[in-house]
């Protein structure tokens, strides 16, 4: 009868190893304080983040819709070169979509069709300010003794250059009288701009712009600080 009672104890207490080794008790898990913790350390990650992130969207932003703004300078210019007709193009902002606005067009044929700066290319440029040194057609600003600063917003009417059939600056042109400590003339200016977290009407830092330097219609690129 002991032999008996000894086996019976026997195998209840390997069944009960056997349980708990496959089957781990149910309690096991995180506290509360556990996922507080994490909580916090993904908020404090996140807020270190979204600055940097945000801040490297915009850069993209601009680069795109500057690049926009060079191909349609150089379309113009090839084109004008090509037909050997004067070739305009045009950037406006666009008050009711807010969209920065391109057209590309034979001068004497006039505006047909404006197309949504950078559209093609994933820019959303309704979140872009539209710049430009220019009051005039192929003509830098000269109302203010520094003849080289950038307006924004542009106003309603078309910010506009044109080359004539060789691909140069058509006349009357003029790009501006050199600031000091430059000798250089500031060019024709047209920027586009992260606005301001302060002011939606206000460039920030960040900027792209092309800028026409010669008459004969040489252009490059610039950022920031040599876009104002």
């Amino acid at each position: 009868m002991s032999n008996l009672i000894l086996k019976l104890f026997h195998t209840k207490m390997c069944n009960k190893d056997t349980k708990e080794r496959f089957h781990p008790q149910q309690d096991a898990g995180f506290t509360l304080i556990e996922l507080v913790v994490v909580i916090l350390m993904i908020g404090i990650l996140s807020a270190i983040a979204a600055p940097s992130w945000l801040a490297f969207v915009n850069r993209q932003q601009v680069n795109k819709a500057n690049d926009a703004v060079f191909a349609a300078l150089q379309e113009a210019q090839s084109q004008a070169k090509k037909t050997k007709l004067s070739y305009s193009v045009s950037f406006q902002k666009n008050s009711t979509t807010k969209n920065v606005e391109v057209a590309i067009y034979s001068t004497n044929a006039g505006i047909s069709t404006w197309k949504t700066l950078g559209s093609d290319v994933g820019a959303n440029s309704n979140q872009l300010l539209l710049g430009a040194n220019l009051n005039g057609e192929n003509a830098v600003n000269t109302a203010s003794i520094t003849d080289s600063t950038v307006h924004y917003p542009l106003s309603i009417t078309p910010t506009k250059i044109t080359f004539d059939y060789m691909g140069a600056l058509t006349l009357p042109n003029n790009l501006g009288t050199p600031v000091s400590p430059s000798t250089d003339p500031p060019g024709l200016k047209i920027v586009v701009a992260v606005p301001s977290s302060a002011n939606s009407t206000s460039a920030s830092s960040v900027k792209r712009c092309v800028i026409v330097k010669t008459l004969l219609g040489a252009m490059v690129t610039a950022k920031d600080a040599q876009c104002n």
